[in-house]
Parts: C-alpha cells; structure tokens; sequence
C-alpha cells in the first residue's frame, strides 16, 4: 500500500514494487488528481482514497472507478489498516493518523513521514505498543542507522551519527541576502521546496535527530551531526568498542524503500556502485549559521508539544519566505518566537497533535505578520 502515491516518494514505491514483483493493494493521495487516476487504471484491484479532491475530481474519480474509490482523511486511515506493508509518504501533518492507524492495526509502517514522528512521536510509539505494528524508516539517513543496528546489542551502542550535505550554504558566510533560487539549489537531491529550503537551513537535520531519537532510543547527546557534502555515508553508529559501522551508497531512494519492504531480507534491485576516484570529507556543522539545528536539540529534549511547535513553525516560516514576505535569515528567527510563546505541552493524542499544530501555526503566522 502506497499512502501520498502521486509525490516523489509515492513514484519511486511504485518502482519498486513494480521491480520486486509485489501487489499494490491500495493507493493514497491527498487531491484527486490525472496522476492518481493514471495509476487507478495502471492497478486495477488497488483501493483508491483521496483524501480532498475537489468535487469534479471526486465526480470523475467515482464515476471510473466506483466502489473501489473513497474520499477523505478517514477513508484514507481505513486504507492504512488494510493488513499489509504501508507506505507513508504523504507530506504534512496528514500523515499522522494514518501512521497511528497503520500500527494500531499491526503493520509493517514503511516511514517517509517526518512529521509522524517529529510532532507526533510519543502517540506514534505508544501505536506501535498497543497494536504490534512495527516501523521500518525510509528517509536515507535513518535506514542507514536501522541498518547499521540491526543485530547489534543497544548497550553496545555509544553514538549514532547523523550525515549532512550542507546544503548549498555550507561554504558561504554571508546568508543575510540568500534568494530563493538560492536557497532550492539543492546539490545533491532532487526534492520539493519545503524539505530543500529545511536542507539548506539544517532544520531537516534538526527532525532527523529528534526522528533518531524516538526511534532508537538514543539519548541526544549521543546524537551528532557531521557534515558530508559527497552524501555518500548516509549515517554511522559507533559502537563502544571503538569501531563505528556506515551505510554507504549513491543519493537513491528506492534503496531504503526497498530494505523497508524487504526486511530483514535483502533482494537484488541496486546499481553496482563505482568506487574509484571516490573521496569522503566530513566536517562540523556551523551552528552560528544555522541555529536551526541547535533549536531542534533544544525543542527534543523539551520533548512534549516542542517538536510539533518547531516543525509547525518552520513550515510557516518556510511558506513565507517562499512567498517573499520574510527574509532567508528570519526563517529561525521566527520558529524560535513561537517556541518561546507556545511552551511546552503535555501530548496524549492524535487530537492533542493537531491542535498543538494548528495553534503553533496561528502563532507563527501572527509572527510572521508582525514583521
């Protein structure tokens, strides 16, 4: 099952599913759009849900595909409790529930959602205990890690390392006149403007640590972050016995969504991978530039309603700053404000999840206006 089927992690789930032989049992999406009806034709006994499509989508998409359609975000939960390996790669906040309802119901979650766990970590952990369901990471760095530890003792254990590209600022002093196109010329991946403009900013570095965190059970200070502009190594763990393991390999994403549906297996899918002429530099990253990443460690160990605050901040901030109405350097200026107006909450719910999100979200937005 494929949840945010028609984004970039949806098409590359596709490909492997496609490439490994495996049924495609249902597909999700947010809008109704040509793209999730091409796929509906291309999977002819998949589920079909989008979660808001306008009501010309919905009339089109009903009257081709009939019952095998739903809408709505309730729909698309339902479609997460199918018994089966679920995809989330829906972008947003949208994706929670349906990660909640993916492990209440007992599956294997194969997760590209952030904010699942950034926002929404303890009721997703507590999902996962009380259903049985089990997560699989798929963000790069975090199938590095999952790889890396698997079969290891956790007391064995004494520091995950997290990689950074840099973004394209790593080498330039001077952000406070940072353009847009700037700030999404990525040099490494091939991603929408939200996750670059956090790459350039290191605030996506920010949630991976708070992600690593919550699901390896590492404490933050033996989280770190290097900087690796060849993004080659995708992490590393050290162990206490001096040695440290790495995952290594070519920016692809199919490759941590395939080990995801294959686990603990490993089945052919990868281009061999040339080592010749390769050179590996690592480098600490500049927190005075990018205080992003400080404040993410900082909303992690706050833990409760802090990294839904950082994360529902930062994509206000992010938005505007797309939208030419703040500055590049205001960016973590204005999710620092709402971190100190919001507090920290206690969070027991999905319900409690959203209403921190949408309260830091009025509170970011008001911030923003007053600049």
């Amino acid at each position: 099952m494929i949840l945010g089927a028609t984004g970039s992690i949806g098409r590359q789930a596709i490909e492997v599913a496609e490439r490994l032989g495996r049924p495609v049992v249902a597909l999700g999406a947010r809008r109704g759009s040509a793209r999730l009806m091409e796929l509906a034709e291309r999977f002819p006994e998949a589920r079909i849900v989008a979660a808001a499509p306008t009501n010309e989508e919905h009339a089109l998409l009903t009257a081709r595909f009939g019952r095998r359609y739903d809408r709505g975000p309730s729909a698309l939960e339902d479609l997460a409790r199918i018994p089966s390996i679920v995809v989330n790669g829906i972008v947003g906040s949208a994706g929670l529930e349906a990660s909640v309802a993916a492990l209440d119901s007992g599956n294997r979650l194969a997760l590209a959602n952030k904010e699942s766990l950034v926002a929404g970590g303890p009721v997703v952990l507590k999902a996962a205990a009380r259903g049985g369901g089990e997560i699989v990471p798929v963000d790069s760095e975090h199938s590095a890690l999952f790889q890396c530890l698997h079969g290891e003792e956790p007391a064995s254990v004494s520091r995950l390392v997290l990689t950074a590209s840099g973004g394209p600022f790593r080498e330039r002093l001077d952000l406070s006149e940072v353009t847009l196109d700037e700030a999404l010329a990525h040099p490494t991946w091939d991603m929408g403007p939200r996750i670059t403009i956090d790459s350039s900013t290191l605030m996506n570095k920010a949630f991976e640590v708070i992600e690593a965190h919550l699901l390896f059970g590492i404490a933050y200070d033996a989280i770190d972050v290097v900087v690796h502009p060849q993004s080659i190594v995708h992490s590393m763990v050290e162990f206490t016995d001096g040695s440290t393991k790495a995952h290594l390999g070519e920016p692809d994403m199919r490759v941590p969504i395939q080990y995801a549906v294959t686990f603990p297996d490993r089945e052919p899918g990868g281009e061999p991978f040339d080592w010749s002429n390769r050179t590996l530099t690592f480098e600490k990253p500049d927190r005075e530039r990018f205080p992003l990443l400080g404040l993410g460690y900082d909303a992690g160990r706050a833990g409760g309603s802090a990294p839904a605050t950082l994360n529902a901040a930062d994509e206000i901030a992010v938005q505007a700053f797309i939208d030419g109405r703040i500055s590049y350097g205001m960016i973590a200026r204005i999710v620092e404000m709402a971190l100190e107006r919001m507090g920290v909450q206690a969070i027991e719910s999905v319900a409690d999840v959203l209403g921190i999100d949408t309260e830091s979200r009025n509170v970011a937005s008001e911030i923003v206006g007053s600049c």
